[in-house]
């Protein structure tokens, strides 16, 4: 294995958001530099030359993070595919049946379109900025409560 097989350079796009998400970055905003990112071959190998029972958890972490990172994009890939192909076959099923009305091939128009969107992952919810007190935690799960 060469090097480019435990660290990776990143791209412009991906600098800039790292450096959006990470605030303790922030210095690397203003710099021409494109910085390397540990791959999981990368980060297991650095926590085996560090040994330290911290590194070691943080290196299983990380190898299984990218685990799942690379099942769901598996599934993804093949849900796209197969969403692809039923899509192909339907539509030579339409063009060589007349008697598909167009009601029904609305329906199927609007399955399809829901499935595409029921794919694109959701946005995550934004943290609140600042300190919150376990009596505004309070506050809001008792106002939550009395609205249900």
């Amino acid at each position: 294995m060469g090097a480019q097989c435990y660290a990776a350079r990143l791209r412009a796009t991906e600098k800039t958001e790292m450096v959006t998400n990470c605030d303790h970055l922030s210095k690397l905003k203003f710099s021409k530099a494109l910085p390397f990112a540990f791959t999981e071959y990368g980060a297991v190998a650095l926590a085996n030359v560090l040994a330290s029972t911290q590194a070691v958890e943080m290196g299983i972490y990380v190898v299984r993070a990218f685990v799942r990172l690379h099942q769901a994009a598996s599934l993804h890939e093949d849900l796209a595919k197969r969403l692809a192909e039923l899509e192909e076959k339907t539509e030579r099923l339409e063009s060589s049946h007349d008697t598909f009305s167009r009601n029904t091939r609305n329906q199927l128009k609007q399955v399809f379109d829901a499935l595409r969107e029921l794919m694109v992952p959701p946005d995550l919810p934004k943290r609140p900025i600042g300190f919150v007190t376990p009596e505004d935690k309070g506050k809001k799960t008792s106002g939550a409560r009395g609205k249900t």
